[in-house]
């Protein structure tokens, strides 16, 4: 198979040149109006040191929000009596259920909990008076979500947010998260002479000196990569500023053709789809006859404030793809991103289709959106007010750290993340043992300035990747024109890449589509190795010019298979090969790409 070559250094660089223009033109300006110290940086000091104290959330686009649901609010007298009505009702409700359930009558619930809210499901909280409690604070919940949805001429973004601090407020003021109206806590104090507290004071003062010094969570020692974690055998091939390159050594007489590369996202270490080798995706890929490329991400540091997307596309994946068809010659590659890796690969896919280029044999997407106009509660923290806020923090540290975005994240689960933590930890003393996902999710990354500022604008804000506004080396990118055979993966409790979000892709790529939905979250999910308990996934093919199917039918549609996805994907990729060859040698010596030194390389060991 022939295949196109690359361009000119000389066109790169005149087609570079314009992009910078483009791109930069996006960006803030370091203002200088001839003063010592202009007003504007003055501004962005003052929010920068705001946004410490903020958790990097803008006051000013809190407020908006709060002004606009109050005053549409003060203009609605009919919200006001239903509202007042609702009040009452709830009231009745639950003083008939608190009357029957002091004298112990058994009495049907006033409310249930929502689906995935597990913080009432002990026994305990059915006994007097806890069951009154709890009852009390749901239908609490339930009216302020009523306050906080459903006005008129309130902005649906504004609306959001509200509703989701209130959440917040109300979630921090839950019966479970005090001594005195838990009664599993209380259970536990009664039973162990309160040598729950007395361990729990124990775990709390460690983690505060932990935090404090920098230093990862207790336990993530036993979990290093290259040592417990990350050991599946390679090379690192190549390396620049950006990136290390790895090739993993083949584990079979005979491989398939046409390589993989595979490109993580950059707000993570690559090593979650190569963690313990009985949850490796890289291991199992290597064992099924395939060869196996990786990029491993450098962790910036405020040096690298001016790396942008197109820094990420060319000195990254567009190298690394070079590399990978020098050691593997004459083939095309199959090309796999995750989450940000994921979106990457996509312009990549549709840059060449643009200009004919067939260097790709398939593309698959893990939890990776294209269209984010329906990015979940991750949203709220996106508009012109916050990314303002934001990249006034970035532009004074260079980079957006690790720990301002994890804040974030949490918030999307608070239940999970936050105060079932605290309860187990401190208030229970029962600390969870740290495991392998744990410890990765713990060793996270930085993201620099410039690249995360673009990244938000132009994808998140203005979405231009899935309108075609989308611009590389100038000129604009359809993901309409890719056509090639496409496997994405989406994760039914994606807090990050929300499953219908991810399905978005079957309205604008007319091509040979298989989309699978597994269950998990947006790494729980991708890590689903064969043998794992409770593992489940639907999974659907579109050829070129079937009809659409919206989300919710589809889900209604496609029944539910019990296993991994992994052997489906793996199947996938070898029904689009074409066939075995030898394996390839291990780096390019002769063409400038010697191994460097064993994986997982030095880039992963960055902090």
């Amino acid at each position: 198979m022939l295949l196109s070559r690359p361009p000119s250094d000389a066109h790169i660089a005149g087609e570079q040149h314009a992009a910078d223009a483009h791109l930069s033109s996006a960006l803030p300006l370091h203002e200088s109006d001839g003063d010592a110290v202009s007003p504007a940086s003055i501004d962005r000091l003052m929010h920068a040191f705001m946004g410490r104290l903020t958790s990097s959330i803008s006051p000013s686009s809190l407020a908006l929000a709060y002004i606009d649901w109050a005053s549409h609010l003060a203009q609605a007298p009919g919200k006001w009596g239903q509202l007042a009505e609702k009040a009452m009702r709830k009231t009745g409700r639950l003083q008939l259920y608190a009357a029957r359930a002091s004298v112990g009558k058994a009495t049907e619930r006033c409310i249930e909990p929502l689906p995935h809210d597990r913080r009432f499901n002990d026994p305990a909280w059915q006994r007097w008076p806890y069951n009154v409690i709890h009852q009390s604070f749901l239908l609490h919940q339930q009216w302020w979500h009523n306050a906080t949805t459903g006005i008129g001429g309130v902005s649906p973004h504004h609306q959001n947010m509200v509703s989701f601090v209130s959440r917040q407020l109300l979630d921090m003021m839950s019966p479970v998260n005090f001594i005195a109206t838990n009664p599993e806590v209380l259970e536990t104090t009664i039973e162990e002479g309160g040598q729950n507290f007395v361990r729990g004071a124990a775990t709390l003062l460690e983690d505060w000196e932990r935090a404090v010094g920098g230093k990862p969570p207790a336990g993530t020692e036993a979990f290093q990569p290259g040592k417990q974690l990350a050991v599946t055998r390679g090379q690192v091939v190549y390396r620049n500023r950006l990136m290390e390159l790895i090739q993993y050594t083949p584990a079979t007489p005979e491989v398939l053709a046409e390589p993989i590369l595979i490109v993580p996202a950059w707000i993570m270490k690559y090593y979650v789809l190569d963690l313990s080798p009985a949850n490796s995706l890289v291991k199992y890929l290597v064992e099924r006859g395939h060869t196996v490329f990786m990029i491993s991400w450098h962790n910036p540091t405020a040096k690298d404030r001016d790396m942008g997307m197109d820094d990420y596309l060319h000195s990254g994946v567009l190298e690394a793809l070079n590399a990978v068809q020098t050691i593997v010659p004459e083939r095309p590659v199959n090309a796999v991103g995750y989450c940000l890796g994921g979106t990457l690969v996509s312009i990549m896919a549709a840059y060449f289709a643009q200009r004919e280029d067939s260097r790709l044999n398939s593309m698959t997407l893990f939890a990776a959106q294209t269209d984010f106009t329906e990015a979940g509660e991750l949203r709220l923290f996106i508009d012109d007010s916050q990314l303002n806020f934001l990249d006034d923090i970035m532009w004074d540290q260079g980079y957006l750290d690790n720990r301002q975005m994890a804040g974030a994240f949490q918030l999307l689960r608070s239940h999970d993340l936050i105060w079932s933590r605290i309860i187990n930890q401190y208030l229970m003393g029962r600390p969870a043992p740290m495991n392998d996902l744990m410890a990765w999710n713990a060793d996270a990354t930085r993201m620099p300035y410039r690249m995360q500022s673009e990244y938000l604008r132009s994808l998140f804000l203005n979405n231009d990747l899935y309108a075609g506004r989308y611009k590389v080396r100038g000129r604009p990118v359809a993901l309409s024109d890719i056509d090639l055979p496409i496997f994405v993966v989406a994760t039914e409790s994606d807090h990050v890449a929300p499953w219908r979000s991810v399905y978005k892709i079957n309205v604008i790529v007319d091509a040979d589509l298989t989309f699978l939905l597994t269950n998990g979250g947006h790494n729980a999910g991708i890590v689903s190795e064969p043998g794992h308990e409770g593992r489940h996934f639907r999974v659907s093919r579109w050829l070129h010019g079937d009809k659409y199917v919206d989300p919710d039918r589809w889900f209604l549609g496609t029944p539910a298979v019990e296993g991994s996805w992994w052997p489906v994907w793996a199947d996938w990729l070898a029904s689009n090969s074409e066939g075995w060859v030898a394996p390839p040698a291990m780096g390019a010596a002769d063409k400038g790409y010697p191994p460097l030194g064993p994986a997982p390389g030095s880039y992963v060991l960055e902090r």
